[in-house]
């Protein structure tokens, strides 16, 4: 992998870090679900007026439009607004992973290596011990609603991969579509017109440019443009050498949190954190079998190009 997109992958990884910021901000004026429509109605309206369709079924994209977005977001704003600690949320979220090897093996007959349970099984251990440190001061509930926003990812990624879309950030645009609609119909039910009126008729308070300034962050900075680079980068490079890089996520999502929103986690939930971040890099990886001495001797060397 080349410098400079190493270079990219962690401006990414700052860009998705921050992005809890901003959705912290975000919530400070619009109700959570509400607030969950409003970010992929921006991006839906140009999407329909000037993105290519990405040639795929419908059935998937609707899939990865309800699983991905609207039910991975939903119950992420609601998490945060009902208490869940930024910096953790943006490591509970790395559950993600796991839950997306299970799944695989349950609905599309994936096999799981011995690795990969062994870092599903690390990866739960963390989380189950970050479970417990927040039951201690009755803070389960966010920590339950972040893990069903991982599973709603996962559910996602699994029509992703039966979608195999030819252009992957046509297909992440055009997901954009989807959420609208149902989070807007549930912000109705749940949070009451008073409440998005209240949310609407405040923007121009400090709270509210505040609020638009995080949800212009998520939209541009968090979707688009982190979204567009982690494409291309997909693109360019092997996929395993490019995952890796957003298990530093959550480093700089608690990183943020404690230096802008004074969170300090206790020592328990860094240790455990520590866990699950290498669950899930041990279990992403390919064991590396190294080649017997006199193999490496009998191959003949081939000349390099310049690239």
């Amino acid at each position: 992998m080349p410098a400079r997109d190493r270079l990219l992958a962690l401006l990414v990884v700052v860009l998705w870090g921050c992005n809890f910021l901003a959705i912290h901000a975000t919530l400070g004026q619009f109700p959570p679900v509400f607030a969950g429509g409003l970010r992929f109605a921006v991006i839906a309206i140009p999407t329909i007026l000037f993105v290519p369709w990405p040639k795929v079924k419908i059935r998937h994209l609707l899939g990865y439009g309800l699983g991905f977005g609207t039910g991975q977001f939903a119950f992420l704003f609601i998490a945060m607004d009902t208490g869940m600690p930024t910096g953790l949320a943006s490591l509970v979220l790395q559950a993600s992973a796991p839950f997306t090897v299970l799944l695989g093996a349950v609905f599309l007959r994936e096999r799981v290596s011995g690795r990969q349970l062994a870092g599903i099984l690390l990866a739960v251990a963390g989380m189950a011990t970050i479970a417990w440190q927040q039951a201690g001061s009755a803070a389960l509930l966010p920590v339950i609603l972040t893990l069903l926003g991982a599973l709603s990812w996962a559910f996602g990624n699994l029509s992703t991969r039966q979608a195999a879309p030819d252009n992957p950030l046509n297909f992440v645009l055009w997901m954009s579509v989807v959420p609208p609609l149902p989070m807007f119909a549930l912000s109705l039910v749940m949070e009451g017109p008073a409440e998005i009126g209240r949310s609407l008729s405040t923007l121009g308070t400090t709270t509210g440019l505040i609020g638009l300034g995080g949800l212009a962050y998520v939209v541009l900075f968090g979707t688009i443009v982190g979204s567009g680079i982690w494409t291309s980068l997909m693109r360019r490079n092997p996929a395993g050498v490019v995952a890796p890089f957003s298990l530093l996520v959550p480093v700089v999502g608690l990183s943020m949190a404690f230096l802008v929103l004074d969170e300090r986690p206790s020592l328990v939930e860094i240790i455990a954190a520590a866990v699950v971040i290498g669950g899930v890099l041990f279990g992403s990886t390919k064991r590396r079998v190294r080649e017997p001495d006199f193999l490496a001797e009998a191959e003949t060397p081939q000349p390099t190009g310049v690239r």
